[in-house]
């Protein structure tokens, strides 16, 4: 866990040292909200032994009772973000809601259920005809197909050339898509094909707006996350204060926006716990 005397890293911009400042003088009226891989856990060879940052709950079971709420945003099913975090029954984190599917499915600690609506017919066409198009295409033997529940993905990160298979990929893979309702979800080397009409923008604004909260910290690593940090944006022209955090530098389009650069995971759950100790601290 962070180190509470540790001192709290400076945002490089002034909406983000405001925003902090908000969040430590107000943090009863203030969301925070992460991304999942690359953020709270490291990003592995294999999805399936993904496991949060050792650090990660014990800061969050400081810092959640602390704050409005706590969020965890991604484009895992709810349940296995749940399980691979280790969340699920841990103090502090009563109120802990993970958003899995990029807000299609919601986990409340409070109930330890999983809401979601019925599954896109269209993946399940996607995932019928997956092995095909990758096989047209002259896909890499260390290309593979994760099965993701709502949605599938097409890693590429085995691949003898990583970049070189991601980028073949995008255009069969984006008709594919689209033959079937669906897009195309780019990430670092994976391919996710998942029904359209949410993001973790509109995740993160509807759970903003349902709290009430007045000021929000978002912190993710990945293209995913760029809608995420433009809810943020908008949010701010309506008053609302915001901290975007980025976990690592692999992807520009993100760390250029943040107010705040991190070098992974390990440091995202020092800036949790150093926020959790000071606001305890503070007696708030």
């Amino acid at each position: 866990m962070g180190n509470p005397a540790h001192p709290l890293p400076i945002p490089s911009t002034q909406a983000g040292r405001e925003g902090l400042a908000a969040l430590l003088a107000r943090p009863s009226r203030a969301v925070v909200a992460l991304d999942f891989d690359g953020t709270l856990a490291d990003i592995v060879p294999d999805p399936e032994r993904s496991r949060a940052h050792p650090d990660v709950v014990p800061a969050l079971s400081v810092l959640a009772p602390r704050v409005a709420a706590v969020a965890v945003i991604t484009g895992r099913p709810a349940d296995t973000a749940v399980r691979y975090g280790g969340f699920a029954g841990a103090a502090g984190l009563d109120h802990l809601v993970v958003l899995g599917h990029y807000g299609a499915e919601r986990w409340d600690a409070a109930t330890a259920a999983v809401h979601a609506p019925a599954p896109d017919p269209g993946v399940e066409a996607v995932r019928a005809e997956l092995p095909a198009v990758l096989a047209r295409a002259g896909a890499d033997d260390g290309t593979w197909i994760e099965e993701k529940g709502r949605a599938v993905a097409v890693h590429t990160r085995r691949a003898a050339d990583p970049q070189g298979a991601f980028e073949s990929l995008r255009g069969p893979l984006g008709e594919l898509a689209a033959r079937h309702g669906l897009i195309v979800e780019p990430g670092r080397l994976v391919l996710e094909l998942r029904p359209a009409g949410t993001d973790k923008g509109v995740a993160l604004e509807g759970y903003v707006e349902e709290v009430g909260a007045e000021t929000v910290l978002y912190a993710g690593d990945d293209l995913g996350d760029l809608a995420a940090y433009a809810a943020v944006e908008k949010l701010r022209t309506r008053g609302i204060n915001g901290l975007l955090v980025c976990s690592g530098s692999e992807v520009p389009e993100l760390a250029e926006r943040a107010d705040l650069l991190l070098p992974g995971p390990a440091a995202v759950a020092e800036l949790l716990g150093t926020l959790g100790g000071q606001l305890a601290d503070a007696g708030r």
